[in-house]
């Protein structure tokens, strides 16, 4: 419960904000196990869009838990509140008109549509990079699911945490089956055939 607080109104809103940027304010969510290839993905996506002139500014998992997030650990509990908070920091750039890129594996689903509801409508795009565990494993680039396997990492996705797929997700992908420049190129035509990156004027 917070008290005694109001919200304080600027004068500038997001209109105002995206008209000077001369885009939209909007959240990529690439959601998807360890080893999937989001991070990759997004990195490649987030090249394109500032060729592009586009704004951007890319929130990966193991970056945030440096800096923002580093108090937490990886229970159930603490995974929530991690994306919770990084939730919260995607929508602020948002309203400020940035195109934000957001690389977690946010395993449960009401977290991220948590997101999604805070998000003005059409500007949140949920990204599953959908890939079999036992590819993941074989890419194993950080060697984090032989860890989990040996038991010396807990509560880790896929292996002794649960992930939850997207139920509805705006783009589906699936890197083990497509290449990355194909995946780069479904997101950006997404975004091109929605209108996504682009005021109009």
């Amino acid at each position: 419960m917070v008290n005694n607080i109001v919200w304080q109104r600027t004068q500038i809103d997001r209109e105002r904000r995206e008209q000077v940027l001369d885009q939209k304010g909007l959240i990529l969510w690439f959601t998807g196990l360890s080893g999937s290839g989001k991070s990759t993905l997004a990195a490649e996506v987030e090249r394109r869009l500032n060729e592009k002139g586009r704004a951007t500014y890319l929130l990966d998992g193991d970056n945030i838990r440096h800096g923002l997030n580093a108090d937490l650990g990886f229970s159930p509990e603490e995974r929530a509140e991690n994306i919770r908070r990084i939730g919260e920091v995607a929508v602020l750039f948002l309203d400020a008109g940035i195109i934000t890129l957001a690389s977690f594996i946010s395993p449960y689903q009401k977290d991220r549509e948590r997101i999604r509801k805070l998000s003005p409508k059409d500007r949140f795009v949920e990204i599953h990079v959908d890939c079999p565990l036992e590819v993941c494993e074989e890419r194993d680039v950080k060697g984090l699911y032989k860890k989990a396997r040996e038991g010396v990492i807990k509560d880790f996705t896929g292996i002794s945490a649960p992930y939850e797929n997207p139920e509805t997700p705006e783009i589906y992908l699936n890197t083990a089956e497509s290449q990355m420049a194909d995946c780069v190129e479904k997101i950006m035509a997404f975004l091109k055939t929605n209108g996504l990156t682009k005021t109009e004027r």
